[in-house]
């Protein structure tokens, strides 16, 4: 019996020992793995665009640069961070004080985890209320979804065709290489004479050039926000309903970024650029950032769908 108690205590003294020995060897294993592992995700995750607009332009508070728009009492304002909810009751949307004919656009925005199928949040340029039915507007709309999927943020712009039965989009959509539920994030148009840019953290996603007047919005617009139900298209074409089973839906804004030439300023203004370079012109380092999002990130592109009438897309 005693051999049999010392066998056993010389069996845990030995496991116990090795224990303690590999314990710190197993740690040193495991960070260098997540060291490796932290070096390679940084390699290839996002690029640096090497220039950052965002930087360059001062933060605006809520009440210094838009007004709500409607569903008043959807809509707070604490401590600079500006939230608007979609209940079964309502949405809520805001708009700029002043209208812009260029500039630079611009919020940090998050968004809400969970199910938010048929829920969309948005930053938006418009002219809507001054040419119903025939107006102009630059969209990055964030299309809800359901638990498992990516949110699914869609650029889009319309010239002078929406609301009149003739509605010709341009939609390009990009799943995004973070989670946008978890942190704020900076989302912005640039609208000049020649084009517009979309950017994610000063991360060009999209350019669209004027090619043509045709193709191309001139006339003056307003920025707005909204929180609103697009059940019957923004989630798999209407597959997911908005279920307010889940309300209230809330989008979370701040960092607003409202710099350019508004409608009524001097004819010699011209608006921020989106690059260091005085032509205006994307650095190569920014064309190559804008490459790999639309190499790993890019869900839908208009100009590639075979379905879409091409004559009326002539930009393509």
């Amino acid at each position: 019996m005693r051999n049999k108690h010392m066998a056993l205590h010389f069996t845990i003294y030995h496991h116990f020992s090795f224990h303690c020995f590999m314990a710190p060897v197993l740690y040193l294993i495991l960070t260098l793995i997540l060291t490796v592992s932290s070096s390679s995700s940084t390699v290839h995750g996002q690029p640096s665009p090497g220039y950052y607009p965002s930087s360059k332009i001062n933060s605006l508070s809520f009440d210094q640069g838009f007004r709500n728009r409607w569903g008043p009492q959807h809509q707070r304002v604490d401590q600079g961070e500006l939230t608007i909810w979609l209940d079964r009751s309502s949405g809520s949307g805001f708009k700029s004080l002043r209208q812009y004919r260029s500039g630079y656009f611009g919020a940090a925005i998050k968004l809400q985890p969970g199910y938010t199928a048929g829920v969309i949040t948005s930053l938006y340029l418009s002219n809507n209320e001054d040419h119903p039915g025939n107006h102009d507007e630059v969209d990055i709309e964030f299309l809800g979804t359901i638990p498992g999927k990516p949110y699914t943020l869609q650029t889009n712009v319309y010239i002078r065709g929406s609301g009149d039965g003739n509605i010709i989009g341009r939609e390009m959509q990009f799943h995004l290489w973070f989670d946008p539920t978890q942190d704020f994030h900076n989302y912005a148009i640039l609208w000049t004479p020649s084009e517009i840019i979309f950017l994610v953290d000063d991360v060009p996603i999209r350019r669209y050039p004027r090619k043509s007047d045709a193709t191309f919005p001139l006339r003056p617009m307003y920025l707005y926000g909204s929180i609103w139900d697009a059940s019957s298209w923004a989630t798999e074409n209407g597959r997911y309903k908005a279920n307010y089973q889940y309300q209230p839906f809330v989008g979370r804004y701040k960092n607003f970024k409202l710099a350019g030439c508004t409608a009524d300023g001097p004819a010699t203004c011209s608006p921020p650029s989106a690059s260091p370079s005085s032509s205006s012109d994307l650095s190569q380092q920014q064309l190559s950032a804008m490459a790999w999002v639309q190499r790993n990130y890019l869900a839908y592109n208009y100009c590639h769908d075979p379905n879409r009438d091409h004559t009326q897309i002539p930009e393509c």
